[in-house]
């Protein structure tokens, strides 16, 4: 009678015994934002520092020459598609004059009652008329790839354009790195920005923790819940060497950067 007592002890020493980890509340994701072209900055958006931006520009560099040379090479590219456009309707008519010469001269080469004159003649016309068909052909050839290089300098403009003025959607704006003045070079970082769609909380697990995990639940804060670890890293932390780092993610249910206690049991 005397046993059960103790084993009840027993038991809820085990259950005392069990690891209390203290995780903050994370962001899920947080982004270093970094230059991917150079220029001068000519807005920092520090009214937003701080604040969630729905969608909006936070720096804009300076892209006042990528827009100049996007206007002409814009309009360069009318020009040409315009070119390309005659020079494809010309074509027909040149091919068929030159097929009609060609006959000709093959008609008067057959004549005995033409002379050499006229057959050199017949021939030099129908040999002027080729060429000029397939001069005309390979101007076609240029032109189209003339376009299709303006087209790609334009994307790219356009991309460099775009990346001029770094735009937040939907991600609060943790921190600003530049100040209007400066100069950004690539690579530079610009802002970091943090995605609050969801939290995480990151623990460091014992080995012995992580043996029959699957069985155990997760408690947060005194109450147990249905969570689950996401990611479960199989080595070791670099800074907590005989650890392994686990992440819980889940709704903002929690104040970021709150402390919070979990434990397995």
């Amino acid at each position: 009678m005397k046993l059960y007592p103790l084993l009840f002890i027993s038991l809820s020493c085990i259950t005392l015994s069990a690891a209390e980890h203290y995780a903050r509340f994370e962001p899920y994701e947080r982004a270093t934002i970094k230059a991917a072209a150079a220029g001068e900055i000519l807005e920092a958006n520090l009214s937003a520092e701080g604040h969630r931006v729905d969608d909006g520009v936070i720096v804009r560099i300076d892209d006042r020459l990528d827009r100049l040379d996007l206007n002409r090479s814009k309009a360069s590219l009318k020009l040409i598609a315009r070119t390309l456009d005659l020079t494809r309707q010309m074509l027909p008519g040149l091919k068929e004059s030159a097929d009609r010469q060609e006959r000709y001269s093959q008609r008067m080469s057959k004549l005995s009652t033409a002379s050499q004159t006229q057959k050199d003649q017949a021939y030099l016309a129908a040999v002027n008329a080729r060429n000029q068909y397939l001069s005309t052909l390979e101007k076609e050839s240029t032109l189209q790839g003339q376009l299709l290089d303006l087209q790609q300098k334009i994307s790219l403009l356009e991309d460099r354009i775009a990346k001029k003025n770094v735009r937040l959607k939907g991600r609060y704006l943790y921190r600003l790195d530049v100040r209007r003045g400066e100069y950004a070079s690539p690579g530079m970082p610009l802002a970091v920005a943090d995605d609050l769609r969801r939290g995480k909380l990151v623990v460091y697990l014992s080995p012995e923790e992580i043996e029959g995990i699957e069985r155990k639940k997760i408690w947060i804060d005194g109450k147990a819940t249905d969570l689950r670890f996401s990611k479960i890293w199989k080595v070791s932390d670099e800074k907590y060497l005989s650890s392994y780092r686990a992440e819980i993610v889940l709704p903002p249910r929690f104040t970021f950067s709150s402390l919070h206690k979990v434990e397995l049991k």
